[in-house]
């Protein structure tokens, strides 16, 4: 046990003469720091914390103000955050002081989807114990956890029958899916007000293909030609090319498909537009009317300002993409390399792909070369020019000709046979399936010729390789994870779109073409690789990168500065990352390189101008979307933060909701995914 060490802090800091609301920061700033880490040679775990900290005897005398701060509430928060340390005495306290600031750390936990949580029957309790300030709080949950349960139920009925399907399959009928619903009106620049936009789409076909590794069985991972061309046979090619002569297309299988793909993009946009708005976005407030909930606006201002973010966001974007073609304008290297064929579409690859790399370099201080999991060395810019080559690929060779044929013929599956076939007629047979797949030695000799150098104009086959691990999820390894419950940290399957299955690797052209690859970039070194052994040293070439820019401005400059040990035996009292003086002031800053939430880096629709033959530039905004008003509202990749080393719990803001169809029992004007009478039914 950890014994007094917080009462000691707050002692310590009154002692210096400080009020006792600063004291108590300085208190929970430390338990939210994780401090002690060790007592001894004990290392000090969550709960050991937990307990010492809730024990303190200063907290029981604090007054509400104190309570009011920010710490003290993040603190609560991470308590009502967790289910392995029960004190419901603390909280009856802080529910008699200040109500609402409990309420607050109760949203901020999470717990209106955690509604089995021990830490939310304390709250629920405060409904009989302290009715007026809690009834109508402990309702407003109850609502909500009634229409996430009918969601929940109904995705997992409409699963019953595909259960038997393997995760190819699936594939299989998502391809057919995105070929009607998606890329029409992508290719045409069509968009209804009604319709999810393909980002939705897509996070809901992860959410069931993660289903689905998690309840194969191991050897339908284990592919082999025989298994690929059954599954086809089977599931894609009688939508292709039907025949008297062979089995039908598996319409009941599709429309299952379909009907399970709307209950999880319903259940997901729950939980985006309506839970998680309750739970972190405090410009808001959803207010009970009987059985339904509104959304009242109370901070106009914040609102405002969310929005502003978003629009320099745009900008930024813009920057890089911009950064990157002045850059290879003034390389005659990267120009010499750039292929004739296709020429425009090969110039905003090289453009692109410099730009993300810029962008990674500078802000993220990723050096030239990174070490994939798998344990090869990849040259960072030659990954990213790869991905961007794959994409210009997949728009000249997949969307382009498939628009040609929809166009032609109307039907979107007749346009699909139409470009599988051309691809069979080629003189060197090619696949223009919606699902491509080849084995390892295929695709990296496929890979090559993008890693050309002045040096190697054939390329490399290592390089190629190494370019191969960086963009590849392995599914046989993810199924074992998710079938032993390790879900926190799935990779995204457009942070690495290349699927290994067997020895065989798999990709889909259609979500190729349209992905936004330096989002996936940026998470694929930031999220899935943030405990590389990298990670440390780009976290130095951020702080000393920024610290250069306020030398520049003419700023005194103190970089990564160690603070002495001062309280008690902790001898890890941390570091300032920057001290920047100038003129009298100083600031302070702490840096936060992250990552960026999918939801919030969008598809990039390319646009297909007919009247020019291929593909028209497109600006694109933040969210990676072609860049207009109406649709570039996504949040910030965050790149560099300042923030108070206290509060380090991050609260996943989701700013998309919208108001709903009222009048449905238990559903809310403001409560709703996307289409809350099919799932009230």
């Amino acid at each position: 046990m950890i014994g007094a060490y917080y009462d000691t802090v707050f002692t310590a800091a009154q002692a210096q003469g400080m009020p006792v609301e600063t004291a108590a920061d300085h208190a929970a700033s430390a338990f939210l720091d994780g401090k002690p880490v060790r007592q001894g040679k004990r290392k000090c775990s969550g709960a050991d914390r937990h307990a010492a900290f809730w024990a303190s005897g200063f907290l029981p005398t604090l007054p509400e103000q104190a309570w009011r701060q920010e710490p003290l509430g993040l603190a609560l928060t991470r308590y009502l955050g967790q289910d392995g340390f029960a004190c419901p005495d603390i909280v009856a306290h802080v529910a008699r002081l200040a109500p609402d600031v409990l309420q607050q750390a109760a949203r901020h936990a999470g717990l209106v989807l955690r509604q089995d949580s021990p830490r939310w029957r304390e709250i629920e309790a405060l409904a009989d114990s302290q009715s007026e300030a809690f009834s109508e709080f402990v309702q407003v949950f109850r609502i909500f956890s009634q229409a996430h349960g009918l969601r929940v139920d109904e995705v997992e009925h409409l699963r019953q029958p595909l259960a038997a399907l393997t995760p190819l399959d699936l594939l299989a009928y998502a391809s057919l899916y995105a070929f009607e619903h998606l890329l029409p009106d992508l290719l045409e620049g069509r968009s209804e007000s009604e319709a999810p936009d393909a980002q939705e789409v897509w996070d809901a076909v992860e959410d069931i293909l993660a289903w689905k590794l998690a309840t194969c069985d191991a050897a339908s991972l284990r592919l082999t030609d025989s298994a690929i061309a059954a599954s086809l046979r089977q599931h894609l090619t009688p939508f292709l090319f039907p025949s008297s002569e062979a089995s039908g297309p598996r319409f009941d299988l599709y429309e299952a498909f379909v009907a399970l793909l709307d209950a999880q993009i319903e259940l997901n946009a729950f939980i985006n537009r309506s839970a998680d708005a309750f739970s972190y976005d405090d410009s808001i407030r959803f207010i009970r009317q009987g059985e339904q909930l509104e959304i009242v606006e109370v901070d106009a201002q914040a609102r405002a300002a969310w929005r502003r973010d978003g629009d320099k966001l745009d900008r930024l974007h813009q920057y890089w993409l911009y950064r990157g073609m002045d850059a290879l304008m003034a390389s005659p290297e990267l120009l010499a390399l750039v292929s004739p064929a296709h020429l425009e579409a090969n110039l905003q690859a090289f453009a692109k792909a410099m730009g993300t790399w810029l962008r990674l370099q500078e802000v993220y201080g990723v050096a030239e070369q990174v070490r994939t999991e798998a344990g090869s060395c990849v040259n960072v810019f030659r990954a990213l020019l790869a991905t961007e080559l794959m994409t210009a690929f997949c728009i000249e060779d997949f969307l382009r000709p498939y628009h040609q044929h929809l166009q032609q013929l109307g039907h979107p599956w007749l346009a699909l046979g139409r470009l599988a076939f051309g691809g069979l007629l080629q003189p060197e047979m090619q696949n223009r399936f919606p699902i491509t797949w080849a084995d390892r030695a295929a695709k990296i000799a496929r890979i090559t010729p993008w890693t050309a150098t002045v040096e190697h104009p054939q390329g490399q086959p290592r390089a190629a390789e190494a370019i191969l691990d960086f963009w590849t999820s392995d599914w046989n390894a993810l199924a074992e994870r998710l079938r032993g419950g390790d879900v926190a940290l799935r990779p995204r399957w457009q942070e690495r779109p290349v699927l290994k299955m067997g020895r065989h690797l798999f990709q889909m052209p259609w979500m190729m073409a349209v992905q936004n690859n330096a989002t996936a970039a940026v998470n694929n070194l930031r999220r899935l690789g943030a405990r590389r052994n990298e990670a440390r040293d780009e976290t130095r070439r951020i702080e000393e990168r920024l610290g250069a820019l306020f030398e520049q401005r003419g700023f005194r400059v103190l970089v990564g500065h160690e603070l002495s040990a001062d309280l008690g035996d902790d001898a890890d009292a941390g570091e300032i990352d920057l001290l920047c003086a100038l003129e009298g002031h100083l600031l302070v800053l702490e840096l936060k390189s992250t990552y960026q939430p999918l939801r919030e880096g969008r598809l990039a629709a390319p646009h297909l101008d007919p009247a020019q033959g291929g593909m028209a530039v497109v600006q694109e905004g933040a969210c990676g979307s072609p860049c207009t008003p109406a649709r570039c509202s996504a949040a910030a990749d965050a790149g560099l933060a300042a923030r108070r080393r206290a509060a380090d719990h991050r609260l996943d803001r989701r700013h998309v909701y919208r108001v709903g169809s009222p009048g449905v029992p238990g559903f809310s004007q403001g409560l709703v995914g996307r289409n809350p009478d099919r799932a009230a039914r």
